[in-house]
């Protein structure tokens, strides 16, 4: 998260439906699940809790992360969504992540993380963002990639050419997510792509809280 960032997220809308017999008191999970997403490696986490009198594995503090199934919320109205594709290393291969962000909020609207870039798959991103948010009336920002160009045209959007400006803020979140990936590796490393997957929208649910 940008260095200003500060954790001002509600905690309540982190849900823990998946808890049964889970001994950490719910407060306690939230303060760990919260501050890891915002940039706290699964180590530091744990010595958090280790404060409260709580000792837990780092694997625990991953788990409650993804059963917790946090992603943006749904119903935005943006005027203009930016739009873009990066490469993510995952183990040893290599996927596309796709990602959709409001620039005048920095708000991310959706992700998703595919092992290949086609125009179906760009059309299938394309699909999923507007059953989330309204956005046929949007103007979308776009680079040069051909497949998210063709998506908008297929999907009857509205879109312009920008290398820079206001698609700067779509740069700005892949930045940070490379940077999250490669400082705690623990993210992805080993992991299946439908748990990286997850992070990444958990991800997205814990940017929107900060920004």
């Amino acid at each position: 998260m940008p260095e200003n960032a500060r954790l001002g997220g509600n905690l309540d809308q982190i849900e823990l439906e998946f808890v049964e017999r889970e001994a950490t008191p719910q407060l306690l999970m939230k303060l760990s699940i919260q501050p890891h997403l915002a940039g706290l490696s699964l180590s530091n986490t744990v010595s958090v809790l280790e404060v409260f009198g709580v000792e837990r594995a780092r694997s625990t503090v991953h788990n409650w992360v993804h059963k917790a199934d946090l992603q943006p919320d749904d119903g935005r109205s943006p005027n203009h969504v930016a739009v873009d594709e990066t490469v993510i290393r995952l183990n040893d291969e290599q996927y596309w992540l796709y990602a959709a962000v409001d620039p005048e909020t920095n708000e991310l609207l959706h992700t998703t993380l595919e092992p290949t870039r086609t125009k179906v798959l760009a059309h299938s991103f394309f699909g999923e963002l507007r059953e989330k948010h309204d956005v046929d009336d949007a103007v979308f920002l776009v680079d040069g990639a051909k497949p998210l160009q063709d998506a908008c045209i297929r999907h009857g959007l509205r879109f312009r050419y920008e290398k820079h400006g206001n698609r700067n803020s779509v740069e700005r979140v892949f930045r940070e997510i490379k940077r999250r990936t490669s400082s705690f590796s623990n993210c992805f490393s080993n992991a299946e792509a439908d748990t990286a997957d997850d992070w990444l929208r958990s991800f997205a649910f814990a940017w929107n809280q900060l920004i």
